[in-house]
């Protein structure tokens, strides 16, 4: 309960009142209405557990920031090396040096509006936004602050960019144009969906040459200029992949003539057989082979879209192709090539043509029909 009384021996009044801890905490005004009303404040806010230190509220956001990165302990080394560089290329310029009780929903809706205005792309704006909202949640989480003051801002729609898939052909001139210690590399990004990373990071005893599959369980992550071997991107990540076996028997080729015979040696590796990075594999080798092949902007990453056209196109339901790709889910996958199903529809009613001639030929039983469906 806040107390109201006048200040002994100065004018004006005193408000008088215990935080959630138990300490006494005074705060003074010149006029009886404004006491007044802080003292209602003090107790509604009490009430509904909202009551923040004042000066907890008042550290900069920066000094908080600092705070909160050092408690980060669910980012990857290069998640964390991306994060550090949005918030000094992005937010702290913005406002590093406001107290976090400053900053107002309106504050935040100009910083985005002003990030829209110098052409930053929509994903860049939403990865800074996110990354303020983050750092405002753990601040309310602390106690530091009532309410988030990012709810409720507006972003820019994330761009759907063409996504560019290869066709079989292309993914076997490819692999003939490119240095011959990568062929295998190239199919089994195209047929395995494996990331970069975790083709890196691959090793011999992940092969089952009988069962024609690969276990992704290591990947090999690029931070600050060195080298991290740790889990593939998410726990869905970590998954067996199972592979034509022609491809099989190309990676088996690869495994007698450029890698070790030991269970641990990595399967992909440069010339001088260390660890590949990313960089100087499309540098040295990438580049020179989209080029001869025709392909040229083609990425990396879109190999891995190539193999889930690809399932897709061989007839893999979705939750099958999220599965092998490590999706987050089956919406995700639906929601990024859901389209290409879309492709599959027209064959849905020449099948049902198919049963429900089967189901009116003279003669027909029900039980006849239910056989043919089974069949089928």
């Amino acid at each position: 309960m806040a107390h109201i009384d006048r200040r002994p021996r100065k004018s004006g009044w005193r408000v008088r009142y215990r935080d959630p801890s138990g300490r006494s905490r005074t705060r003074s005004f010149q006029r009886k209405a404004d006491a007044e009303r802080f003292a209602a404040q003090v107790e509604t806010e009490m009430s509904q557990g909202l009551w923040t230190d004042p000066a907890r509220a008042r550290m900069r956001i920066d000094e908080w920031t600092a705070i909160w990165l050092a408690t980060k302990v669910d980012l990857r080394p290069s998640s964390r090396v991306r994060l550090e560089g949005i918030l000094r290329e992005h937010l702290l310029p913005e406002f590093g040096n406001v107290p976090l009780n400053r900053v107002s929903n309106a504050d935040i809706r100009k910083w985005i509006a002003g990030m829209i205005n110098q052409r930053y792309s929509p994903a860049t704006v939403r990865k800074a936004f996110i990354a303020l909202a983050q750092i405002m949640r753990a601040a309310v989480s602390d106690r530091r602050i009532a309410f988030n003051p990012c709810q409720d801002v507006p972003l820019p729609p994330e761009r759907h960019l063409e996504q560019r898939f290869l066709s079989a052909t292309e993914v076997e001139m490819l692999a003939d144009a490119i240095e011959p210690r990568f062929r295998a590399l190239v199919l089994l990004a195209s047929y395995g969906g494996l990331r970069f990373g975790e083709l890196a990071g691959l090793r011999r005893s992940r092969v089952d040459s009988v069962r024609s599959r690969i276990s992704v369980i290591d990947t090999l992550i690029e931070a600050n200029g060195e080298l991290v071997s740790g889990p593939p991107k998410t726990r869905r990540s970590i998954r067996t992949v199972p592979l034509p076996r022609r491809v099989m028997r190309e990676l088996e080729s690869h495994l007698r003539q450029y890698a070790e015979n030991s269970p641990e040696s990595l399967v992909f590796s440069g010339p001088k057989g260390g660890p590949l990075r990313r960089a100087g594999f499309r540098r040295s080798w990438w580049k020179p082979a989209v080029l001869a092949v025709g392909l040229s902007g083609l990425k990396f990453h879109e190999l891995r879209h190539t193999f889930v056209a690809l399932w897709i196109a061989a007839g893999a339901n979705p939750k099958e192709v999220s599965v092998r790709a490590g999706h987050s889910s089956v919406a995700f996958t639906l929601d990024r090539y859901g389209h290409l199903y879309e492709d599959l529809q027209d064959e849905v009613p020449d099948r049902l043509d198919t049963l429900l001639s089967v189901l009116s030929s003279p003669g027909t039983r029900a039980t006849d029909w239910l056989r043919y469906v089974g069949d089928t």
